[in-house]
């Protein structure tokens, strides 16, 4: 019965040795294939490029990839769209120190290759670039007549109408314009009129302030219900134009 005993503790150790990638102590017991995922951007979803951390919630992201959010007055984390201070986002040397140590088989070409490499072997590797050249192109998935959409407008960040300031969200190019340019005269075109479908991009309005207090103080997000259909929020908008008209 002990022998029984020792002989199953014996290869249950020996399975959690093969399990650990290197064999070496406190690394990630997954099997290599998978490596790649748990190092890749939630964003670009590649292997982390000079990875940064948020301190707020721990998320990590490429340094690059993150840069838009830290644009905004109040930046949300991409993932978990908790607010964080911009000031406390720092470089992951942790994250970078197990990219230089981890390795992950090429998604083409199956060699094994540190993932702190991966990124420059990809755009290198013949195998992934033929089958990219071979990936499906986008196709409705049932017949129709309308056009594939290809430049899809921002409808996130908006531009000031006055002086050009980017990357405001709806609410803050509202707080923006009526601390900056309350007493600005200039008809302008609404950036967040004209992002909509229904949007005229020549319309300018008399009185810019007037009409953001009025149709942009509170985000569409808030009371668009998406599980109605595109035609019955479009009929519901052009009203609401209307009414304001």
């Amino acid at each position: 019965m002990m022998a029984m005993f020792r002989s199953f503790v014996s290869a249950s150790s020996q399975l959690r040795q093969q399990q650990q990638p290197n064999g070496g102590p406190g690394s990630l017991a997954a099997p290599a294939e998978s490596i790649e995922s748990q190092f890749s951007c939630p964003i670009c979803l590649e292997v982390y490029h000079k990875p940064v951390s948020i301190a707020s919630c721990a998320h990590t992201f490429c340094g690059e990839c993150l840069q838009p959010c830290l644009q905004v007055t109040s930046p949300l984390c991409p993932l978990c769209r908790v607010p964080f201070d911009p000031k406390k986002v720092e470089r992951s040397s942790s994250v970078e120190k197990q990219l230089a140590s981890y390795k992950a088989p090429c998604r083409g070409c199956n060699k094994k290759v540190a993932l702190v490499k991966m990124r420059t072997h990809i755009a290198s590797c013949s195998k992934v670039q033929e089958q990219m050249a071979n990936c499906p192109k986008f196709v409705p998935v049932v017949p129709t007549s309308q056009p594939i959409p290809s430049n899809i407008p921002n409808r996130s960040t908006f531009v000031c109408p006055f002086c050009g300031a980017r990357n405001l969200d709806q609410q803050e190019l509202v707080k923006h314009c009526m601390e900056n340019h309350r007493n600005d005269p200039n008809k302008v075109v609404c950036p967040v009129c004209s992002a909509m479908p229904w949007g005229d991009p020549s319309y300018k309005s008399s009185n810019f302030l007037q009409h953001l207090l009025h149709r942009h103080k509170f985000s569409y997000d808030t009371f668009v219900d998406y599980s109605i259909d595109e035609e019955a929020a479009l009929q519901a908008a052009l009203a609401l134009s209307l009414t304001e008209n």
